[in-house]
């Protein structure tokens, strides 16, 4: 395969000579695209060196008429790999500032992108850079989120460039499935488009306070990382958690409130070919949420007027096709027995295909926990139990059972 690295002006550049390295030693070519910033760096002698190419980074190497032509190199690429992203260089891509040789070949990319961010943690965590990594998202882009340790500011916080070996594995995951050996019965979901939904909603009642629940996302977010280790295409919804996606096969969109998911989900499901609907989804929401900050001072008893929300699962089960499958969960208070037959009728009542229940009379299943023990029940009445395990084994197996 063809590969095009861009390589921006970080600290970081010098982990690109060893991806470079891993790339030509798995047998593709590297043509490396860097920045003016970037050669302060790393050389163009030492990139060219390992590529075997000469090094691109302005439009005009000479002043002979000749000139290097981003869309060829568009054209070219099998993907394009942004490893190290600056900040900078990343509002650059979401917002089409061209102004330099790499962000005119990203603009030309008719292959996968990838991009590989690297910055302080505060510049990491800005909301202006969050906006742009998910515009990028958004565009199709994979982002190898960055790893937590020891920054070039002698700070340590999120922000550190991805390991070369780790962001290779990303990468190939994605252009060669099938060789994968993170993805389980090589890559059998390839050419699916899962929808999962996870964690909380938050329902405002004033700008400081609102009605929530103990979901931390962890089995949803396992679900989405286990379907995109089979080679799925997972468009997940997440709602307020501290939690970060590592495969690149997953495109994130974050919100906060029922009806904000529930958009998200009717917008994005239509696209897909399976939805997993795993989020704790507040049932009902304040009829109307303060301006301001309610004072104790001032009302000495507050009465809340709830309103229901969307149903998110039985909306999706309306508009679901013929060749869609859908799978929800059901999480219960009650004994396992029973809470198997409020399953059922749930199943039943909102046009699913399965139903993954569990129950927080179970020890180590459901909110806050790394573990889980669940029930699947079908459409056609079939039950399969699954023993206590860790959320990402008990992810794999539902992925395996159910779609």
């Amino acid at each position: 395969m063809n590969i095009v690295l861009g390589i921006t002006g970080s600290i970081a550049a010098y982990k690109a000579c060893t991806l470079i390295r891993q790339f030509v030693k798995a047998g593709h070519e590297v043509q490396v695209v860097i920045t003016p910033a970037g050669k302060e760096f790393v050389t163009p002698i030492t990139l060219s060196a390992l590529t075997s190419k000469p090094v691109v980074s302005e439009f005009f190497a000479q002043r002979d008429g000749s000139w290097h032509s981003h869309v060829a190199l568009g054209q070219w690429a099998d993907a394009m790999v942004i490893a190290p992203a600056t900040a900078s260089s990343i509002a650059k891509m979401a917002h089409g500032v061209a102004d330099n040789m790499l962000i005119t070949t990203y603009l030309s990319m008719k292959a996968p992108v990838f991009v590989a961010p690297a910055m302080d943690l505060d510049m990491y965590a800005h909301p202006t850079t969050q906006a742009n990594l998910n515009q990028l998202r958004s565009y199709g882009n994979y982002i190898v989120e960055p790893g937590t340790g020891f920054l070039a500011s002698h700070l340590e916080g999120k922000g550190r460039m991805e390991e070369p070996d780790e962001i290779f594995r990303q990468v190939m995951d994605v252009l060669q499935p099938e060789g994968c050996s993170n993805c389980s019965q090589e890559g059998r979901l390839v050419g699916r488009r899962v929808l999962i939904t996870a964690g909380p909603t938050h329902e405002s009642i004033d700008p400081a306070r609102y009605i929530g629940n103990h979901s931390t996302g962890k089995m949803g977010f396992a679900l989405a990382e286990a379907a995109a280790a089979e080679g799925a295409e997972v468009e997940l919804i997440a709602g307020p958690v501290a939690l970060s996606v590592k495969h690149p096969r997953i495109r994130r969109t974050d919100v906060v409130s029922a009806e904000q998911m529930h958009e998200a989900a009717m917008r994005l499901f239509p696209s897909c070919t399976d939805g997993i609907l795993c989020a704790a989804v507040a049932d009902y929401r304040p009829a109307q949420c303060a301006d301001v900050k309610i004072k104790r001072e001032t009302q000495a008893e507050m009465t809340l007027t709830l309103v229901q929300n969307p149903d998110i699962a039985a909306a999706l089960g309306q508009v679901k096709t013929d060749g869609q499958r859908l799978v929800g969960f059901a999480l219960e208070t009650a004994a396992s027995a029973e809470a198997l037959h409020y399953g059922e009728d749930k199943l039943r009542r909102k046009n699913l295909d399965y139903i993954v229940v569990n129950s927080l009379c179970d020890a180590g299943a459901g909110f806050g926990v790394d573990t889980n023990k669940v029930t699947i029940v079908s459409a056609n009445g079939q039950q399969q139990s699954l023993p206590l395990a860790d959320k990402s084994e008990v992810a794999r197996e539902i992925i395996r059972r159910c779609l």
